[in-house]
């Protein structure tokens, strides 16, 4: 897999925000597990509950030879999963969940739990882990991002047809920017 990167640090190790920069956060850019569902039934085939048969740079879309996928095809759906360690610090916190954007149609679980399900490849959205994330604990985190060319949705300049056009990249499906997480004071 590509690594244009420090070998010791995430790709793209800023904090995601500038304007609300936080003392206390942990980047999960990074190696990630990663399947391609073509068909969209990998709820069925229980991909919420099993290691995935690949792996992906994230926050590399899977069309970006920067992801160490490069696969430019349609992708219905794809997968990711991820187990992090909460920091035991934050045992007094909320723990929040952030993504910078995944196309398109996007669902998160967290321990087993469904914790996020979010529309739309260009916002930000983020996910609050609640009593899930157990502070000193290893939690696993799964993504489904669903990217149907045949459902009517915001597309920019991706198109609907197999080939590049009108544009000088390939289409994005699934992450493309950071995904980390962050604790907040308790309620």
């Amino acid at each position: 897999m590509p690594d244009p990167y420090l070998a010791d640090a995430p790709p793209r190790p800023e904090y995601p925000r500038p304007q609300f920069t936080r003392d206390a956060w942990l980047n999960l850019n990074g190696e990630w597990q990663f399947e391609t569902d073509r068909s969209d039934s990998g709820l069925e085939r229980g991909l919420t509950d099993r290691e995935l048969t690949g792996r992906i740079l994230v926050p590399f879309c899977p069309e970006s030879e920067l992801s160490g996928i490069a696969e430019t095809d349609f992708l219905e759906a794809v997968w990711y999963r991820r187990t992090v360690t909460v920091p035991a610090e934050w045992a007094d916190a909320r723990v929040l969940l952030h993504f910078g954007a995944v196309d398109h149609d996007t669902t998160v679980w967290a321990g087993g739990q469904e914790v996020a399900r979010h529309r739309g490849g260009f916002t930000p959205f983020t996910a609050d882990l609640g009593d899930v994330a157990v502070p000193g604990e290893e939690l696993t985190l799964v993504v489904r991002a669903r990217d149907s060319r045949h459902t009517v949705q915001a597309r920019g300049k991706q198109a609907t047809w197999y080939a590049n056009s009108h544009c000088h990249y390939t289409r994005t499906t699934g992450i493309w920017q950071t995904v980390w997480l962050e604790p907040v004071p308790a309620p």
